[in-house]
């Protein structure tokens, strides 16, 4: 997986890089192509502890990033960390496109299925708050050591709060 910026941008770094300075404004959004995913649509945002490739996190006003969690409160935007960006540091993230998330178990997922996060890692829908504009595609298994992974279509993907005041 190498995604490549469709639409150039002086000093901005590749899709994959992390960063303890800032290269681009944060919240800047932009496309990358890659053989495999196809395009997609990236956004600059501050990393948080604990992220690995693929991590699923929600992100503020501040465009600081927070492992998206089921225990939910408010309801924020979601996107797919493309490097272990972890706090402090800055880096690129998947909203929209054919994008791999981390899992949290070797479960399988059905094609179309929704899904949910609990600490980062996609999850199968139960009763937990379902990920929307997001299904999964195609689930795979990295030949890294126990990792798991799952290709999921997204498209400015966010969460619903479990109570949302009326």
């Amino acid at each position: 997986m190498a995604f490549k910026l469709v639409d150039p941008r002086i000093g901005a770094p590749a899709i994959t890089d992390t960063s303890t300075t800032k290269k681009v404004p944060l919240g800047t959004i932009v496309h990358a192509y890659d053989e495999t995913l196809g395009e997609g649509e990236f956004i600059y945002l501050k990393g948080v502890g604990s992220t690995i490739v693929g991590s699923i996190v929600r992100y503020d006003d501040a465009f600081q990033t927070a492992l998206a969690t089921s225990a939910l409160t408010d309801s924020l935007p979601l996107a797919v960390a493309m490097s272990a960006n972890v706090a402090t540091y800055y880096g690129w993230y998947q909203i929209a496109g054919l994008a791999v998330a981390a899992k949290a178990s070797a479960s399988t997922m059905a094609d179309g299925a929704g899904i949910g996060a609990a600490s980062g890692l996609a999850i199968a829908v139960s009763t937990n708050v379902q990920i929307q504009s997001c299904v999964v595609r195609t689930v795979t298994t990295s030949s890294g050591a126990g990792s798991t992974t799952v290709a999921i279509a997204i498209n400015r993907p966010h969460d619903i709060a479990t109570a949302v005041a009326a």
